[in-house]
């Protein structure tokens, strides 16, 4: 099993080392042809419109392709990079989930927050990094709602796609990098 972390931007590395501790083959993808060898892909955190930018059109296209054929795992920018709808500012989704997200809505930089929350994963509650954090505003039917912060959705899972609006690859606890595995498996 090979799995691609989007290399474009934001902390990359710190997912390719939870994957890694987690048994995973991983692949750092900084070029469209390489997401024809991987079997699964982490979009990162990081700028999502500066992820528009890096990828161009054919990277953004490709980037459409793969997420509609194969697992894909978004954090943060990646998840709303993965959304239908975006808001705050609008802006250009892969529509791989049915979700509307809202860029920031958390605060600034300085607004960020360690808390932790109850999960339908195994082994009770979740720690979750938030930093300049989206939020999921909807998520529509057949979006299967995995955690929540004060009532709305900030892990999600449709077919074989998943996102959080956090950082789980800051956190000691990989038990949503080992679920996004389960997919790719």
């Amino acid at each position: 099993m090979k799995i691609g972390v989007l290399a474009l931007q934001g902390d990359f590395d710190a997912h390719r080392k939870t994957l890694e501790h987690l048994g995973a083959e991983v692949e750092l993808v900084r070029k469209p042809e390489q997401l024809d060898g991987i079997d699964g892909l982490v979009i990162p955190g990081g700028e999502s419109s500066a992820f528009l930018k890096l990828l161009g059109e054919l990277g953004f296209q490709k980037l459409g392709e793969f997420v509609r054929t194969k697992p894909t795992f978004g954090t943060c920018a990646g998840c709303i990079l993965l959304a239908k709808d975006v808001e705050n500012p609008a802006q250009q989704g892969l529509g791989a989930l049915d979700i509307t997200v809202r860029r920031n809505a958390y605060g600034r930089q300085n607004d960020s927050v360690i808390l932790e929350s109850l999960t339908k994963l195994e082994g009770g509650p979740l720690e979750q990094v938030y930093i300049r954090a989206p939020r999921i505003d909807r998520a529509g039917e057949g979006v299967e709602v995995l955690a929540e912060r004060d009532g709305y959705p900030v892990l999600v899972r449709q077919g074989k796609t998943m996102a959080a609006t956090f950082h789980p690859e800051l956190s000691d606890d990989t038990r949503v990098h080992a679920e996004f595995l389960k997919l790719v498996r």
